[in-house]
C-alpha cells in the first residue's frame, strides 16, 4: 500500500515532532518532510512533492495563510491542511480563499487529525464545524489586501513614515488607507482597529 505522503510545517520545535511523531503511528501515513517556517515548508514541498502539507497559520518567514496560497499557486498537487490554535473565524475564511483544504483547530482529538489527512488527500474538504459555524455568522472581511497589511504593521507599533517607507507608499496613502480601516471596524484609533481585527482573523 502506497502511504499518503505528509509534510509538516510548525515553528514550535517540540509541537512539530510531537504531530510529526502522531502522523507516522498511522499504518498509511509518512512524514517526508517537516519545516520550521512558511519558506522551509514551500522549499520543501517543491522538494518532495508530498500528498499533504499539514500548516500551522502564525510561522516566521511566511503565514501558513500566504503558504497555502503560494502552494495551490506552484504546487496544486499538495493539499494543505491548517492546524492552529486559533478560533478565529476570519482566518477560516482566508483559509480557505488561498485554497486550504482543511482546517482544524489543536485542541481536537489526535484521531481527527489523520482522519483530515485522509479525506483531504481523497479530495474531500474538512473544517472544524464549530469554527465553520461562527465564520458564517460573522460576515464578510471588510478589509482590503493593502488596508490589511497597513493595519498589521500600524499594530506591531510602527509610524504612518515607517510603514510608507516599506510599502513604497506616501504617508498620506497610508493614512488614508488607516482611516478607512479604522472607520469600517467602527474603531477609535488604529491600535484599536488592529486589536479588533486580529480577534477576528482578519490580519
Amino acid at each position: 500500500m502506497k502511504k499518503i505522503q505528509v509534510i509538516v510545517a510548525e515553528d514550535q520545535a517540540m509541537v512539530l515532532g510531537a504531530l510529526a511523531a502522531l502522523l507516522e503511528t498511522e499504518p498509511d501515513i509518512a512524514v517526508c518532510g517537516r519545516a520550521a517556517n512558511g519558506r522551509e515548508a514551500l522549499a520543501a514541498v517543491g522538494k518532495l512533492k508530498p500528498d499533504v502539507l499539514v500548516t500551522d497559520i502564525e510561522m516566521p518567514e511566511m503565514t501558513g495563510l500566504t503558504l497555502a496560497g503560494e502552494v495551490r499557486d506552484r504546487h496544486p498537487q499538495t493539499r494543505v491542511v491548517i492546524l492552529t490554535t486559533f478560533a478565529r473565524p476570519g482566518y477560516l475564511r482566508r483559509a480557505l480563499d488561498a485554497g486550504a483544504k482543511g482546517y482544524l483547530l489543536k485542541d481536537r482529538p489526535a484521531a481527527e487529525l489523520a482522519e483530515a489527512v485522509r479525506r483531504v488527500h481523497r479530495g474531500l474538504r474538512v473544517v472544524d464545524p464549530d469554527l465553520a459555524a461562527e465564520a458564517w455568522d460573522s460576515g464578510p472581511d471588510p478589509l482590503s489586501e493593502r488596508e490589511r497589511q497597513i493595519l498589521w504593521r500600524a499594530g506591531e507599533g510602527k509610524s504612518s513614515g515607517d510603514i510608507a517607507g516599506e510599502l513604497h507608499l506616501s504617508e498620506g496613502t497610508v493614512r488614508n488607507y488607516l482611516s478607512e480601516a479604522i472607520s469600517k471596524l467602527g474603531a477609535s484609533n488604529r491600535v484599536e482597529a488592529a486589536r479588533l481585527a486580529r480577534a477576528k482573523g482578519w490580519l
